[in-house]
């Protein structure tokens, strides 16, 4: 579905602009020109999460685009059951309207994810991925848990759908203390985690509608998982693995090698010292092996 597009403020050091999708209000920046790419984020981040990386992919020699997903940043927060397959839709419609191209689609944890179904499902769109810590899933799948684990993930689900109860826990996670202690635990360089990032976290979650969009995802489906996904891949990957991330740890890569072996073109990079989003923490290092191996996609 296409949409309208209006200017908005300059904010930080690149500049936001809306467009409409499906009645909903969708953020997004561009800057640069040449090959397309298109940054998609992770779990409560937005496009200010890249904020490292836009300036250097684009003066590299591209044209770089970056989205708040709905429900994050500074996009909508929608009163609906979200899903990988909303967000999906949303790529592909941001890709028919702005892009009309095929691109190479960039993404950390969810977005990763996000970024490999698109490559999947949607291959006529997709020159390419870079996945950095991609998630296995939007959630946990029930048969991954011992059975103790499986029950109290259900009883939090139910905390979480509940209105009087999911506000509380949505309250409390979203403070800028609790923030800062969770990255605290994905980031490997504690420097990394400013006030800036903090910010950029907590600003949506106060947003009209955040609590809900929460407790939508937590309780949605997973989703597909990698390993269902590579068979259909036919577009080159490189994978980017902050390799001392406890959310997503570096063993996740493994899926990604035994494709490799068996014939997908995919180049597996650990970066040694970063977590779980090593675009943010160690920006030099993941800029440059972005770029070495666009580089060598396009030539």
């Amino acid at each position: 579905m296409t949409g309208t597009t209006q200017q908005l403020t300059t904010i930080a050091t690149f500049e936001k602009l809306v467009w409409t999708w499906q009645g909903y209000k969708i953020q997004y920046t561009v800057m640069g020109t040449g090959k397309p790419l298109v940054l998609v984020h992770g779990f409560g981040a937005s496009i200010g999460h890249w904020r490292k990386n836009i300036h250097i992919l684009a003066n590299a020699g591209y044209q770089v685009f970056a989205l708040d997903l709905l429900g994050f940043g500074g996009s909508d927060k929608a009163p609906i059951d979200y899903s990988v397959e909303v967000w999906v839709e949303l790529l592909k419609d941001f890709w028919a309207t702005h892009i009309q191209k095929p691109a190479v689609f960039i993404g950390n944890s969810i977005g990763a994810l996000l970024s490999l179904i698109v490559l999947a499902e949607h291959p006529e769109i997709a020159a390419g991925g870079v996945l950095i810590n991609s998630a296995g899933g939007l959630n946990h799948r029930p048969h991954e848990l011992n059975p103790p684990l499986r029950i109290v993930m259900a009883a939090f689900n139910r905390v979480v759908r509940s209105r009087i109860t999911g506000k509380l826990v949505f309250n409390r996670i979203r403070q800028k203390s609790q923030i800062r202690r969770t990255l605290y635990q994905v980031y490997r360089n504690r420097e990394a985690v400013t006030d800036e990032l903090v910010d950029l976290l907590y600003t949506p979650a106060c947003d009209p509608g955040a609590q809900q969009v929460f407790a939508s995802i937590l309780t949605a489906p997973p989703g597909p998982t990698p390993g269902e996904l590579l068979p259909r891949v036919e577009r080159p990957l490189l994978i980017i693995w902050g390799a001392d991330d406890p959310w997503t740890p570096i063993s996740g890569a493994k899926i990604y090698e035994e494709a490799k072996e068996n014939g997908k073109e995919i180049k597996i990079v650990p970066i040694p010292n970063a977590g779980h989003c090593p675009h943010d923490e160690v920006p030099e290092v993941v800029n440059a092996q972005i770029v070495d191996w666009l580089a060598h996609l396009f030539d």
